[in-house]
Protein backbone atom coordinates (compact mmCIF):
# COMPACT_ATOMS: atom_id res chain seq x y z
CA UNK A 1 0.00 0.00 0.00
CA UNK A 2 1.03 3.65 -0.26
CA UNK A 3 2.60 5.30 2.20
CA UNK A 4 1.98 9.52 2.21
CA UNK A 5 4.45 10.74 4.86
CA UNK A 6 3.04 14.41 6.15
CA UNK A 7 3.66 16.92 9.02
CA UNK A 8 1.75 15.96 12.21
CA UNK A 9 -1.66 17.74 11.92
CA UNK A 10 -4.50 19.04 14.85
CA UNK A 11 -7.01 21.53 14.85
CA UNK A 12 -9.27 19.51 12.30
CA UNK A 13 -7.57 20.26 9.42
CA UNK A 14 -6.13 17.49 6.95
CA UNK A 15 -2.78 19.08 7.55
CA UNK A 16 -0.78 22.75 8.06
CA UNK A 17 1.10 22.13 5.02
CA UNK A 18 -0.55 23.02 1.99
CA UNK A 19 1.61 20.98 0.21
CA UNK A 20 0.72 18.45 2.08
CA UNK A 21 -3.04 18.73 2.09
CA UNK A 22 -2.57 18.93 -1.58
CA UNK A 23 -1.49 15.66 -2.13
CA UNK A 24 -3.67 14.02 0.41
CA UNK A 25 -6.49 15.82 -1.44
CA UNK A 26 -5.48 14.32 -4.83
CA UNK A 27 -4.42 10.66 -3.46
CA UNK A 28 -8.43 10.85 -1.92
CA UNK A 29 -9.53 11.96 -5.31
CA UNK A 30 -7.42 9.14 -7.32
CA UNK A 31 -9.46 6.45 -5.02
CA UNK A 32 -6.18 4.76 -4.62
CA UNK A 33 -5.76 2.68 -1.40
CA UNK A 34 -3.05 4.75 0.83
CA UNK A 35 -2.12 5.26 4.52
CA UNK A 36 -0.66 8.01 6.31
CA UNK A 37 2.28 8.13 8.29
CA UNK A 38 2.98 11.34 10.42
CA UNK A 39 6.52 12.42 10.61
CA UNK A 40 9.00 15.13 11.37
CA UNK A 41 12.02 13.82 10.12
CA UNK A 42 13.06 15.39 7.13
CA UNK A 43 16.39 13.72 6.87
CA UNK A 44 13.97 10.38 5.23
CA UNK A 45 12.23 12.49 2.82
CA UNK A 46 14.32 12.06 -0.93
CA UNK A 47 14.33 15.89 -1.26
CA UNK A 48 14.55 17.09 2.40
CA UNK A 49 11.04 18.17 2.44
CA UNK A 50 7.08 16.82 3.23
CA UNK A 51 5.27 15.27 1.66
CA UNK A 52 6.69 12.26 0.12
CA UNK A 53 5.41 8.71 -0.20
CA UNK A 54 6.92 5.19 -0.43
CA UNK A 55 5.41 2.57 -2.25
CA UNK A 56 7.29 -0.62 -3.72
CA UNK A 57 10.25 0.10 -2.01
CA UNK A 58 10.71 3.30 -3.59
CA UNK A 59 10.63 7.23 -2.34
CA UNK A 60 8.93 9.71 -4.49
CA UNK A 61 8.94 13.63 -2.98
CA UNK A 62 7.31 16.81 -4.35
CA UNK A 63 3.72 16.60 -5.09
CA UNK A 64 3.71 16.89 -8.71
CA UNK A 65 6.24 14.26 -9.10
CA UNK A 66 4.68 12.09 -7.16
CA UNK A 67 1.48 12.67 -8.96
CA UNK A 68 3.37 12.12 -12.04
CA UNK A 69 4.89 8.67 -10.66
CA UNK A 70 1.03 7.89 -9.90
CA UNK A 71 -0.10 8.59 -13.44
CA UNK A 72 2.77 6.20 -15.13
CA UNK A 73 2.60 3.41 -11.98
CA UNK A 74 -1.39 3.12 -11.31
CA UNK A 75 -2.38 4.77 -14.42
CA UNK A 76 -3.95 7.29 -12.56
CA UNK A 77 -4.53 11.39 -14.31
CA UNK A 78 -7.12 13.53 -12.60
CA UNK A 79 -6.76 15.41 -16.24
CA UNK A 80 -7.50 12.73 -18.38
CA UNK A 81 -10.24 14.44 -19.70
CA UNK A 82 -8.88 18.35 -20.09
CA UNK A 83 -7.87 18.89 -23.57
CA UNK A 84 -4.47 20.55 -24.46
CA UNK A 85 -5.68 24.11 -23.66
CA UNK A 86 -7.55 23.33 -20.56
CA UNK A 87 -4.21 21.61 -19.45
CA UNK A 88 -2.48 24.79 -20.02
CA UNK A 89 -4.55 26.60 -18.20
CA UNK A 90 -4.62 24.25 -15.26
CA UNK A 91 -1.02 24.20 -15.14
CA UNK A 92 -0.78 28.03 -15.69
CA UNK A 93 -3.32 28.06 -12.44
CA UNK A 94 -1.22 25.73 -10.30
CA UNK A 95 1.93 27.59 -10.72
CA UNK A 96 0.02 30.76 -9.50
CA UNK A 97 -1.05 28.57 -6.32
CA UNK A 98 2.35 26.76 -5.52
CA UNK A 99 4.84 29.45 -7.01
CA UNK A 100 3.22 32.87 -5.79
CA UNK A 101 0.49 32.26 -3.04
CA UNK A 102 2.47 30.00 -1.41
CA UNK A 103 5.28 32.74 -0.29
CA UNK A 104 2.31 34.99 0.84
CA UNK A 105 1.17 31.28 3.29
CA UNK A 106 4.81 31.32 4.47
CA UNK A 107 5.81 34.90 4.99
CA UNK A 108 2.44 34.75 7.01
CA UNK A 109 3.32 31.94 9.38
CA UNK A 110 6.52 32.40 9.65
CA UNK A 111 7.77 35.88 9.41
CA UNK A 112 4.48 37.20 11.70
CA UNK A 113 4.24 37.18 15.19
CA UNK A 114 0.48 35.75 15.32
CA UNK A 115 1.57 33.45 12.71
CA UNK A 116 5.14 32.12 14.70
CA UNK A 117 2.57 32.13 17.98
CA UNK A 118 0.51 29.69 15.76
CA UNK A 119 3.56 27.77 13.89
CA UNK A 120 6.06 27.37 16.57
CA UNK A 121 4.13 24.94 19.32
CA UNK A 122 2.70 23.08 16.23
CA UNK A 123 6.15 21.80 14.85
CA UNK A 124 8.57 22.29 17.23
CA UNK A 125 6.26 21.77 20.85
CA UNK A 126 7.80 18.42 21.40
CA UNK A 127 11.39 19.67 21.97
CA UNK A 128 12.53 20.69 25.79
CA UNK A 129 12.16 24.79 26.11
CA UNK A 130 15.46 25.21 25.16
CA UNK A 131 16.22 23.37 22.02
CA UNK A 132 12.74 24.20 21.07
CA UNK A 133 13.83 27.98 21.10
CA UNK A 134 17.01 27.57 18.92
CA UNK A 135 16.01 25.04 16.83
CA UNK A 136 12.70 26.92 15.84
CA UNK A 137 14.42 30.29 15.57
CA UNK A 138 16.97 28.60 13.26
CA UNK A 139 14.40 27.00 10.67
CA UNK A 140 12.40 30.10 10.97
CA UNK A 141 15.32 32.02 9.57
CA UNK A 142 15.73 29.98 6.81
CA UNK A 143 12.44 29.90 5.47
CA UNK A 144 12.52 33.74 5.84
CA UNK A 145 15.76 33.94 3.92
CA UNK A 146 13.88 31.85 1.35
CA UNK A 147 11.43 33.90 0.98
CA UNK A 148 13.86 36.75 0.36
CA UNK A 149 15.53 34.73 -2.48
CA UNK A 150 12.23 34.18 -4.15
CA UNK A 151 11.66 37.58 -3.78
CA UNK A 152 8.36 37.58 -2.02
CA UNK A 153 9.72 38.49 1.12
CA UNK A 154 11.94 41.85 -0.74
CA UNK A 155 8.15 43.18 -0.53
CA UNK A 156 6.58 45.19 2.50
CA UNK A 157 4.16 42.97 4.25
CA UNK A 158 1.27 45.12 3.17
CA UNK A 159 2.72 44.51 -0.30
CA UNK A 160 3.05 40.99 0.38
CA UNK A 161 -0.89 40.71 1.50
CA UNK A 162 -1.72 42.23 -1.09
CA UNK A 163 0.12 40.17 -3.48
CA UNK A 164 -1.77 37.23 -1.78
CA UNK A 165 -5.43 38.71 -1.92
CA UNK A 166 -5.21 39.46 -5.64
CA UNK A 167 -4.32 35.79 -6.40
CA UNK A 168 -7.23 34.81 -4.18
CA UNK A 169 -9.23 36.97 -6.02
CA UNK A 170 -7.96 35.88 -9.22
CA UNK A 171 -8.83 32.05 -8.21
CA UNK A 172 -12.20 33.04 -7.36
CA UNK A 173 -13.19 35.05 -10.69
CA UNK A 174 -12.22 31.45 -12.76
CA UNK A 175 -13.91 29.25 -10.31
CA UNK A 176 -17.10 31.72 -11.09
CA UNK A 177 -20.01 29.49 -10.46
CA UNK A 178 -18.41 26.00 -11.59
CA UNK A 179 -18.70 23.12 -9.60
CA UNK A 180 -14.91 22.67 -9.94
CA UNK A 181 -12.27 24.41 -11.53
CA UNK A 182 -12.06 23.00 -14.97
CA UNK A 183 -15.79 21.70 -14.86
CA UNK A 184 -18.37 19.48 -13.11
CA UNK A 185 -14.93 16.75 -12.32
CA UNK A 186 -12.44 17.22 -9.74
CA UNK A 187 -8.92 17.89 -11.71
CA UNK A 188 -5.15 17.98 -10.53
CA UNK A 189 -5.80 21.89 -10.38
CA UNK A 190 -9.22 20.87 -7.60
CA UNK A 191 -6.21 19.18 -5.03
CA UNK A 192 -3.61 21.99 -5.19
CA UNK A 193 -6.33 24.82 -4.83
CA UNK A 194 -8.35 22.79 -1.65
CA UNK A 195 -4.83 22.60 -0.38
CA UNK A 196 -4.27 25.76 -0.25
CA UNK A 197 -7.43 27.94 -0.48
CA UNK A 198 -8.95 25.32 2.27
CA UNK A 199 -5.62 25.29 4.54
CA UNK A 200 -5.87 29.38 4.25
CA UNK A 201 -9.70 28.95 5.37
CA UNK A 202 -9.16 26.12 8.21
CA UNK A 203 -5.70 26.64 10.01
CA UNK A 204 -6.83 29.16 13.22
CA UNK A 205 -4.74 32.48 11.79
CA UNK A 206 -6.84 35.34 11.48
CA UNK A 207 -4.62 37.36 8.46
CA UNK A 208 -5.50 39.37 5.40
CA UNK A 209 -5.35 35.78 3.36
CA UNK A 210 -7.97 34.47 5.54
CA UNK A 211 -9.92 37.34 5.23
CA UNK A 212 -10.11 37.26 1.44
CA UNK A 213 -11.03 33.59 1.31
CA UNK A 214 -14.16 34.16 3.67
CA UNK A 215 -14.93 37.14 1.52
CA UNK A 216 -15.22 35.29 -1.55
CA UNK A 217 -18.03 32.87 -0.96
CA UNK A 218 -18.08 30.89 -3.78
CA UNK A 219 -14.39 29.90 -2.68
CA UNK A 220 -15.88 28.93 0.88
CA UNK A 221 -18.64 26.77 -0.90
CA UNK A 222 -16.32 25.64 -3.32
CA UNK A 223 -14.06 24.31 0.12
CA UNK A 224 -16.84 22.88 1.69
CA UNK A 225 -17.96 20.93 -1.64
CA UNK A 226 -14.86 18.92 -1.02
CA UNK A 227 -14.54 18.54 2.34
CA UNK A 228 -17.78 16.86 2.40
CA UNK A 229 -16.85 14.48 -0.80
CA UNK A 230 -13.40 13.54 0.46
CA UNK A 231 -12.45 14.69 4.09
CA UNK A 232 -15.94 14.00 5.85
CA UNK A 233 -14.43 13.31 8.97
CA UNK A 234 -12.53 16.76 9.20
CA UNK A 235 -13.65 19.99 10.90
CA UNK A 236 -16.64 21.96 9.38
CA UNK A 237 -16.30 24.77 7.36
CA UNK A 238 -17.21 28.33 8.55
CA UNK A 239 -20.73 29.64 6.63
Amino acid sequence: MIQLYQFPTRWGVPNESPFCMKMETYLRMSSLDFEIVYSLNLRRAPKGKMPYIEDRGKKIGDSNWIAAYLKAQYQVDLDQNLSEPEQAVSLAMRRLIEENLYWCIVHSRWNTSAGWKLIEPLFFGFLPPLIRTAVGNYIRRGLVKETYYHGMGRHSEAEIFQIGRQDIRALATFLGKKKFFMGEEPTSLDAAAYGFLGNILQVPLQDPLQEEVRSQRNVVEYCRRIQEKFFKQTASLPR
